[in-house]
């Protein structure tokens, strides 16, 4: 998740399906994707922007981006206006960049460009230069917004995923603030923290600390309270660099490497990913399939 200016203009940028297409050739067509947008620093949405999906036929598959504002940007159907309207997903090596109603817009597949030393992290920090996600490609969505959209100062961002499961929408996947949910969530808290209620996982959280940097109750608190709620914040009058916004370059895992070990380890020495473009849609093009 992603938020960075653009000569008056914001990026945001949703990766999802860290291993595409391996674990699903396209976007689900029962879901929501979802970018929420706080404007007055409350952590509720009074922005939000909704991607749904048509289903797969044959290799191809469009989609449709809602723009909706107030009550509606809390719900989990997408709600508002169509702004962008049957946009195709691209699934080759060349994006599709769409223009409409003063957006820039495009979804697809596109090299995953988180890097980190993921093995060794799990290997007791037996540091071997192994990037996990060099050769690993995303479904990426794209969304350039006017600055004007977002209000006069900072911002707050967050993205999720919501599934149709027996006829109602449930929120499956959130985050916005990089690895929270890799380091913290089980398969049995994850329910609780998607759900959005800190009370509910905060003592597992503060467990993870204890265990993984020797906290104490009172330091892991105080540490989780500047991750949580997870939000990321931006403010456009400073350069994005994370944690003011996040951008594709920025080595968000060591400094999550950083707030679990107590700031014992603060570095898995990989550095980002070259195949970056400098143009939109900025995330670089698929690597071949293996």
């Amino acid at each position: 998740m992603i938020a960075a200016a653009e000569s008056e203009r914001t990026v945001l940028i949703m990766n999802v399906n860290p291993f595409a297409p391996t674990q699903g050739e396209a976007f689900h067509p029962d879901a929501v994707y979802r970018l929420n947008v706080d404007t007055d620093g409350d952590d509720i949405a009074d922005l939000a922007f909704s991607f749904v999906l048509s289903p797969p036929d044959g290799g191809s598959q469009t989609v449709t981006v809602h723009r909706a504002t107030g009550d509606r940007a809390r719900e989990h159907a997408a709600g508002g206006e169509a702004v962008i309207s049957g946009a195709a997903v691209a699934f080759g090596a060349d994006p599709n960049v769409v223009d409409g109603n003063g957006y820039r817009f495009s979804a697809g597949l596109r090299s995953d460009p988180f890097f980190a030393d993921l093995d060794d992290i799990v290997n007791d920090f037996t540091w071997t230069g192994n990037d996990f996600g060099i050769d690993k490609n995303v479904f990426g969505i794209v969304l350039e917004v006017p600055d004007t959209e977002l209000g006069d100062g900072p911002i707050g961002v967050w993205a999720r995923v919501s599934l149709r499961q027996n006829g109602r929408l449930v929120s499956v996947d959130r985050g916005a603030r990089p690895s929270l949910t890799a380091y913290f969530n089980a398969e049995d808290v994850k329910e609780k923290y998607n759900a959005g209620d800190w009370d509910t996982y905060r003592e597992a959280w503060s467990a993870v600390l204890a265990h993984t940097g020797g906290y104490s109750a009172e330091d892991a608190e105080k540490a989780l309270r500047t991750v949580l709620p997870d939000v990321l914040r931006y403010d456009r009058s400073r350069p994005a660099a994370y944690p003011n916004g996040r951008t594709l370059t920025d080595d968000v895992t060591s400094a999550r490497l950083a707030m679990v070990s107590g700031g014992k380890i603060t570095d898995d020495h990989i550095g980002p990913h070259t195949d970056l473009l400098d143009r939109f849609p900025y995330l670089g093009h698929p690597h071949p399939a293996s």
